[in-house]
């Protein structure tokens, strides 16, 4: 998964390049589900966005959709189930989302922060949001939660593309 996410946000990068700012490519990237900031910031070193820059792109990105998710994901996929074939692919992201829901059940708070903060495939601010939903996690209470599990994410993420862990280690 994590080479099905470089390859795509190759492929954004590649498509958009030349077209838009860098950091309108970043921050769009770091909407999408699934790449979220993993792509935004594999993004931002290919296409050499300073750091700090973009730090805050990729989290504002990332966490922009995550309010609207929270709030309304069940009206769309109310909505989507009255089609045979999108009920499918409603169910589909239910399901798999809730395998993954045993850890935030059993750990609660601490739960959802560290299955939003740790940059793995499958989890992230999307899924995180669509698992307190699902979970009956209250905006008020979800929302500061996946703020900040999205933010440590960052964090690593930066760490881990901009080569900061070889320069601290002395490599």
């Amino acid at each position: 998964m994590i080479g099905l996410i470089e390859t795509v946000t190759g492929a954004l990068v590649e498509f958009f390049q030349g077209k838009v700012p860098r950091e309108l490519i970043i921050f769009i990237i770091s909407l999408f589900p699934i790449l979220e900031l993993r792509g935004g910031m594999i993004a931002a070193k290919l296409l050499d966005v300073e750091l700090v820059k973009a730090f805050f792109i990729c989290y504002a990105g990332n966490i922009l959709p995550i309010p609207f998710i929270l709030l309304f994901i069940r009206r769309i996929f109310a909505l989507m189930r009255k089609s045979e074939k999108l009920a499918k692919l409603v169910d589909g992201i239910e399901k798999r989302s809730m395998k993954k829901s045993e850890k935030v059940l059993k750990f609660k708070q601490w739960g959802l922060l560290l299955f939003v903060a740790v940059p793995l495939p499958g989890t992230g601010g999307w899924t995180g949001a669509l698992l307190a939903d699902l979970l009956d996690i209250r905006l008020k209470k979800s929302l500061p939660i996946i703020a900040l599990g999205v933010l440590i994410a960052d964090l690593i993420m930066s760490v881990l593309s901009y080569g900061l862990l070889g320069a601290i280690l002395g490599r």
